[in-house]
């Protein structure tokens, strides 16, 4: 059967869908992917690592550095939504779709108009003072000076997952959606990093889809898998 048409038939008959997603759901917007052949883990920064730039160790004691790799590289607010999105926000529109788990902290999801968005990363549209735990808008780390500060001297920070810290609470929500999935598509991700690709062994589910341009660990258990670009796959889709 033509791949389109089975996945077609298995959203059809599914009344419980969870999507799960990783970089390559955006790369099609033109945001870089992290671990592609053009991924940002393939440059080096002032010659440190780009694990080393996105995490907690350096934010705390190379500030000046985080933020000057942390605008530069993670600013995605003239990014717009692709197919991708647009068909989950649609689906989820349509009562099918009961939450999308993604790896991503770049926010198309929602500004597609997808309402139950499960970021297991984080997000680059929270910051949030340190010190104080004071909120500021989406665009606030981008549009400031040198390092962002509070009203009250604190640091303002994304909220981002970054390396070295706890996965969110959304992580645990995203299990639970998981496990009570009729079909997961999973999609944009090469199910190598953990523990957020992890998150498939949750699943208890009769259908399982991978979509991604390459081969994961997961093929073999899948009842469907398309090693296609995901745009290609989600506008033929109704």
């Amino acid at each position: 059967m033509d791949e389109i048409k089975q996945l077609q038939e298995l959203i059809d008959q599914s009344s419980n869908i969870v999507f799960f997603g990783g970089a390559g759901v955006s790369t099609e917007s033109g945001i870089k992917d992290f671990r592609g052949k053009d991924g940002l883990y393939k440059e080096k920064y002032k010659n440190y690592s780009p694990e080393y730039m996105l995490s907690i160790d350096c934010l705390i004691n190379n500030t000046d550095l985080f933020f000057d790799y942390y605008k530069k590289n993670m600013n995605t607010l003239n990014i717009e939504p692709n197919i991708t999105h647009r068909y989950l926000a649609k689906l989820e529109e349509q009562g099918k779709l009961k939450a999308i788990v993604t790896q991503n902290i770049d926010g198309l999801h929602q500004r597609a108009g997808s309402k139950k968005v499960l970021e297991v990363h984080g997000t680059t549209y929270r910051n949030y003072c340190m010190k104080c735990k004071k909120e500021y808008p989406y665009d606030y780390i981008f549009k400031s000076n040198d390092i962002p500060k509070c009203e009250c001297g604190g640091t303002i920070r994304p909220d981002v997952t970054l390396y070295g810290e706890m996965l969110p609470e959304a992580y645990n929500d995203a299990i639970t959606c998981i496990l009570n999935a009729d079909l997961l598509i999973v999609a944009g991700t090469s199910l190598t990093v953990q523990p957020a690709s992890g998150l498939i062994d949750f699943y208890k589910g009769k259908h399982l889809v991978i979509i991604n341009n390459t081969p994961t660990p997961y093929d073999d258990y899948a009842e469907l898998v398309i090693h296609k670009p995901l745009g290609e796959i989600f506008s033929k889709l109704k």
